[in-house]
């Protein structure tokens, strides 16, 4: 497998608080890397750190990440984040239609077909598991849409720009296990084509469409593995007792 994304003794503070703690992780192009842990434990600011979405006042970071060998911090925030995409766990849909939500990042690389545009955005909504939903409602608006078809509307207005790595932050939140089941049915899908860095409170979820798991705590990485080691013979006490309930 090759190396997407390398993160090389990553510590984060925001004013005098440091919330991540000598980070160093790999993870590889075309897997489903899933980041678990309590509250308050730095997994989303490490994915904000990813896509320098943490460059606020007050907030400084040491070390490194690295995307395809290139430290992030040389690349242009515009590239970056159309490379790196981010799916919140609020979904997001802007005020529009169906289309026009997808053919949004489109239209701003420049695309003004409109043949061009239909084949990305259905492409688009196949991917995200969406298209046999709304095909026939394209000019609906988006706010009309379920929670969870929200969710994957914004999934699929993520894949319209053709980012390289797909974050994740707690996708499934709030959403009924039918419409986790088909954001879940997804993701195996789209790591054959995308890097999924997927962060979830769920630890079943981790165990069902992971390749590789990180667990944190307070601000460290406290060890990695699949999801065979992590769930049933972990390294460390405190993964056993996150993972059993003992720790919440």
């Amino acid at each position: 497998m090759s190396v997407k994304i390398q993160i090389e003794n990553y510590h984060f503070y925001y004013a005098n608080q440091q919330v991540l703690k000598g980070i160093n992780l790999t993870i590889n192009a075309n897997e489903i890397f899933s980041i678990i842990g309590p509250a308050h434990s730095g997994k989303t600011t490490l994915l904000r750190s990813i896509n320098r979405m943490n460059n606020e006042p007050n907030s400084r970071a040491e070390g490194k990440i690295y995307l395809d060998g290139k430290d992030v911090n040389t690349i242009d925030e515009n590239i970056l984040r159309r490379r790196v995409g981010m799916i919140f766990a609020t979904p997001i849909p802007i005020p529009a239609t169906i289309f026009n939500n997808v053919a949004y990042g489109p239209r701003l690389k420049g695309i003004k077909s409109l043949a061009h545009l239909r084949n990305i955005v259905e492409k688009s909504l196949r991917a995200a598991y969406l298209w046999e939903e709304v095909k026939d409602r394209l000019s609906d608006s988006a706010l009309r849409l379920s929670g969870g078809q929200q969710q994957r509307l914004c999934i699929a207005r993520a894949l319209a720009v053709e980012p390289e790595v797909l974050m994740m932050d707690e996708p499934c939140s709030g959403l009924d296990p039918i419409s986790t089941a088909k954001i879940e049915e997804a993701l195996q899908h789209l790591k054959k084509e995308y890097t999924i860095i997927l962060v979830t409170n769920n630890t079943k979820q981790a165990a069902r469409v992971a390749d590789t798991i990180a667990f944190f705590l307070s601000g460290e990485l406290i060890e990695t593995g699949p999801p065979e080691v992590i769930f049933t013979r972990p390294k460390d006490k405190r993964t056993d007792d996150y993972i059993s309930g003992r720790m919440g």
